[in-house]
């Protein structure tokens, strides 16, 4: 039981190329419940890893990449299907490569590295998968007003770099410290 996370979560990244397939092939109904099955396995997995103790470092890698790899691909197959602006999934992109950049490079320099999202980065997320959610509802059912999807993409943007900006400052502020060390 104690691997019953991992498997969640490998279960998870397996996930995103069905996802991505009913995407762009136009199967919104289909890929929006398997992105519901996603969320909760994300859900339960971590549940789980918290309640019993049965965290592991490799989850602590897969987790976040799962979690990362779901939100790319699908951003890239809905701006491919014209649900969402490109250059909102290029700084969805793009936040994340500064984010894996910035810890490569603190852990570089420094030999340790602690990953920790911060409030921003949960944020930017969630924003983001709820944005995915809408989108993918809309295009199954036609359930988000276009105004609501205009403020999604806005509110998502804004997190986005708001998140990206904070976790530049995070690692700068963690490296100078570590300068200032003996």
């Amino acid at each position: 039981m104690r691997h019953l996370p991992n498997l969640l979560t490998g279960v998870r990244l397996l996930l995103v190329v069905p996802i991505a397939w009913l995407v762009i092939d136009g199967a919104y109904q289909p890929a929006l419940g398997l992105f519901v099955i996603a969320g909760l396995s994300d859900a339960l997995d971590g549940f789980l890893a918290r309640r019993f103790g049965w965290g592991s470092s490799l989850g602590a890698v897969l987790d976040p990449l799962a979690d990362k790899a779901l939100l790319i691909v699908i951003y890239l197959c809905l701006t491919v299907g014209g649900w969402i602006p490109a250059w909102l999934a290029t700084l969805v992109l793009l936040r994340d490569v500064v984010i894996v950049l910035g810890a490569a490079c603190y852990r570089l320099v420094t030999g340790s590295l602690e990953m920790r999202p911060s409030i921003f980065g949960k944020l930017s997320t969630l924003l983001q998968l709820a944005l995915v959610a809408g989108v993918m509802a809309d295009a199954a059912f036609g359930v988000l007003p276009a105004a609501l999807h205009l403020v999604l993409i806005t509110v998502v943007a804004v997190m986005t770099a708001i998140s990206g900006l904070h976790y530049v400052l995070r690692w700068t502020l963690a490296y100078r410290s570590f300068k200032a060390c003996p």
